[in-house]
């Protein structure tokens, strides 16, 4: 019994054994759901306050975020060792960067050093400007000269320090892309290391929603390459016939033959350059023309006669008396 419940303890992460290295695609999708989340918490937050005034939250912001962000790293990385992200993907904590002792939790310290160099670090940036305006008005007892050349100082040291620090992030990105350890420069600093929570882990990637998505675009592009091909005047006059049928009455067929040359089969204007494919209707040039180039049979589209040549059309002007 003893070898098996030490067994299972290893397999879970939590008993002795060397801890599983993660890859360095976990760490940083990991980074991202952490900060998706926290953005979709905020938004929500916001949404309590949209019936106030508009920009109510707006002067108390950096604090307000600051404050969800400790609700977070409260019942999430102090009690549990993961952040969000972290337990979505089954990683936690290891309390070293020695990653062949036993799994070994964070300290109180080093929990508290994460969220410091986390939300602390994001509040100074965001309020370092308006620190310094108040460092400037609370020196009373300074000149109006001195405390501008006070503010310039540590403005520039400001920008300095903030400078180094983006250096620093840099280097500390670059060497986590060699080795995979500390994904942040908050990790490194507090010697904090990601490790599987249960080494056996088999990461799941579902592809129904990219399957669905690559037949849609598929389908769409079958779609866009099809219709071009699709006579679809031709298609609306034999449905048309063979819903409503041809007209065989001779008196209409009659005056329908001594209206034709009045308007285009096609557009239903006035003829430009008239031309017939060998029946008694007449189109413009350019409409009959492109019909032909996508029915090559020559085909009237008003009667479905086969027509031969594409030919000017002869017409009998009507003569009307005084």
């Amino acid at each position: 019994m003893g070898m098996v419940s030490e067994k299972e303890a290893a397999a879970d992460g939590s008993g002795p054994g060397p801890q599983v290295p993660v890859l360095r695609i976990n760490q940083l999708d990991a980074l991202e759901l952490d900060s998706a989340l926290e953005q979709l918490l905020w938004t929500q937050f916001s949404k309590c306050f949209q019936n106030f005034r508009p920009g109510l939250l707006t002067p108390l912001e950096p604090e307000l975020k600051v404050l969800l962000h400790l609700l977070l790293w409260r019942f999430t990385l102090y009690s549990n060792n993961a952040t969000v992200g972290q337990s979505l993907l089954s990683l936690r904590y290891h309390g070293t960067a020695d990653l062949s002792c036993d799994y070994r939790p964070l300290t109180t310290r080093q929990k508290l050093s994460l969220a410091v160099l986390t939300a602390g670090v994001r509040w100074l940036q965001e309020r370092s400007y308006n620190l310094l305006s108040l460092m400037g008005c609370s020196q009373g007892h300074v000149s109006a000269r001195d405390e501008g050349l006070l503010q310039k100082s540590l403005r520039s040291a400001v920008t300095v320090i903030s400078g180094v620090t983006k250096l620093a992030s840099l280097i500390n990105f670059l060497m986590f892309l060699r080795s995979g350890r500390h994904s942040v420069l908050a990790e490194r600093i507090t010697d904090a290391q990601v490790v599987f929570s249960k080494p056996n882990v088999v990461r799941d990637m579902n592809y129904q929603y990219m399957v669905r998505e690559m037949l849609w675009h598929s389908f769409a592009e079958f779609l866009i390459f099809l219709l071009p091909l699709v006579n679809t005047v031709k298609l609306k006059e034999s449905l048309r016939s063979f819903v409503f049928g041809r007209v065989t009455n001779d008196k209409e067929g009659t005056r329908e033959g001594r209206d034709t040359w009045k308007e285009c089969g096609l557009c239903g204007e006035w003829p430009t350059m008239p031309h017939s494919v060998g029946c008694r209707h007449v189109f413009c040039y350019y409409c009959i023309r492109s019909h032909c180039i996508d029915d090559a049979a020559m085909v009237c589209p008003k009667c479905g006669a086969e027509g031969g040549v594409l030919e000017p059309a002869r017409m009998e002007m009507e003569r009307i008396g005084m």
